[in-house]
């Protein structure tokens, strides 16, 4: 008897069953053809190449809670079994497509979209090469955002450079699709790709060595957490969100972002339950709102990483090619290490290294540290974001930094300069966020603790802190520091004027 058709499910920064798009196809693919499914993961160059040691320790994890979810969909026969419900490969998508072909009877192959321009140029590629020459049919979805990037568009027909009108433009538009509900069951292959590996031969651990040992304190990967997580969101802090979101000394956030990064949750399931809930309970409306416009501002961050050239190496804004950064690996090691005598810097720096994730008002606190009171380059600040946040992505991160530095869409005007100490005042007035993680300040007082060189000297023993040994002194001086920066910004118009 011939076998049955298989229909491949390549899964990507989509690993989840709910919402799925990709996967709904590729079951009704499956069910209209008297066939199965066959769902694949592959690390390959483009995907490595965005993973930094935070998101390779969460795809670890979030790969074992999918393949453990879809194998609690189709039972534990000896074909389904815990470890053979997801094959993962380790190579070009291409050769692991052709591979199957050539040992199996695939008829199609479904995935869900990526929008960083590597991936779009695959992907067209990819798709051409299965069609033409693999005979397979082959269809993308989109699972990862609101709306399509190539959707949305100014009144010219051009693309959006800033949010405002572009998430206005986004509020016009028809409502995103009720998100789909998981399938009741996977019919899967049970097949054994000779070239498959097993989830440790993709070692997925933190490099050079696995300091993620306080991830887990924080977060738990996988659908039924983020799910968890959004539940939770709505009915604990939804309530608070839009007047103490920028508090980092309050838990208030969703901390969704490392869930989306890996599409563990769709934002159409984000955006129907707050929605909803606004709906329900009409006092809820303007903090909805509010967390909505964050969702639309990563919407944002995708739509300009589609339409930008390079997002990561080159400013949007032409002129900055040309700013005088400097190099000071010494500081440049403080500031990563939490050391540079600023405590709420300090504290978010620390917080970043144990748990792999940071408040985002902290994120632009400290961001504006280094670029402009230190004034060292935006991308020394995204290397290690990239490496140490469970939510780096290739659109948000790069995004962010160049809104820090004053050279992205819709970015902070350069000489809009944080003071890591008022900013500490106003959002964490208590010192309780900064004790948490600079535990050789607990002792100080609520007055000093944000700026403990002020502190008298009695003070400073009684708190046995000794500035300089206990706890560095200021790594750069805050007035002198933004001068500086803002000498550098002339610097710049004035040689772009130059040359024009």
């Amino acid at each position: 008897m011939p076998r049955p058709p298989i229909a491949v499910m390549w899964f990507r920064n989509d690993l989840r069953l709910t919402d799925n798009p990709a996967l709904a196809s590729a079951i009704s693919w499956a069910q209209a053809h008297d066939g199965t499914v066959l769902p694949i993961y592959i690390l390959d160059d483009i995907t490595e190449k965005q993973l930094g040691g935070a998101t390779r320790w969460w795809l670890e994890h979030s790969l074992s809670a999918l393949e453990k979810a879809i194998t609690d969909k189709t039972g534990t026969s000896a074909a389904n079994k815990p470890g053979n419900s997801l094959r993962l490969f380790r190579d070009k998508a291409q050769n692991v497509l052709s591979r199957l072909c050539e040992d199996h009877d695939i008829g199609a192959v479904f995935w869900n979209r990526c929008y960083d321009p590597q991936s779009v140029a695959h992907d067209k590629a990819l798709k051409q090469h299965c069609r033409d020459e693999l005979n397979l049919e082959c269809k993308s979805f989109n699972s990862h955002l609101l709306f399509e990037p190539w959707q949305v568009k100014t009144g010219a027909g051009t693309s959006f450079k800033v949010f405002s009108p572009f998430w206005r433009a986004c509020l016009k538009m028809p409502a995103p699709d009720t998100p789909q509900k998981a399938p009741t069951g996977v019919p899967l292959s049970g097949i054994a790709p000779a070239h498959a590996v097993a989830l440790s031969d993709l070692d997925l651990s933190p490099r050079p060595f696995n300091w993620a040992t306080g991830f887990a304190e924080r977060f738990t990967p996988g659908e039924d957490a983020a799910r968890q997580q959004l539940a939770d969101f709505i009915d604990d802090r939804l309530n608070d969100y839009a007047n103490l979101r920028d508090r980092p000394d309050r838990r208030v956030t969703s901390e969704l972002s490392p869930h989306l990064r890996f599409g563990e949750i769709s934002p159409r399931e984000i955006w129907h339950a707050v929605s909803h809930r606004a709906e329900a309970e009409p006092k809820l409306q303007k903090t909805a709102a509010k967390f909505l416009a964050e969702l639309g501002w990563r919407e944002f961050a995708h739509h300009i990483l589609f339409h930008a050239d390079d997002l990561r190496s080159k400013p949007l804004q032409e002129q900055f090619h040309h700013f005088p950064w400097r190099e000071d690996d010494d500081a440049l090691k403080a500031w990563q290490q939490g050391k540079t005598g600023y405590p709420i810097v300090d504290a978010g720096m620390r917080e970043l290294w144990h748990t792999g994730y940071m408040h985002n008002r902290v994120r632009m606190i400290v961001g504006s540290l280094l670029v402009k009171h230190l004034l060292l380059h935006w991308q020394h600040g995204l290397e290690w974001f990239d490496d140490t946040l469970v939510d780096a992505c290739p659109a948000a991160d790069p995004f962010s930094w160049q809104w820090i530095g004053g050279c992205g869409a819709d970015a902070a005007p350069y000489f809009r300069i944080f003071n890591p100490v008022l900013q500490g005042e106003k959002f964490d007035e208590n010192g309780d966020y900064v004790r948490q993680w600079v535990p050789e300040l607990r002792n100080l007082p609520d007055s000093h603790i944000h700026k403990p060189w002020e502190a008298p000297t009695l003070m400073l023993k009684g708190a046995g802190i000794t500035l300089g040994e206990t706890y560095p002194e200021p790594i750069v001086d805050l007035k002198g520091g933004r001068e500086r920066a803002l000498e550098a910004y002339q610097q710049m118009k004035a040689g772009n004027e130059g040359a024009s």
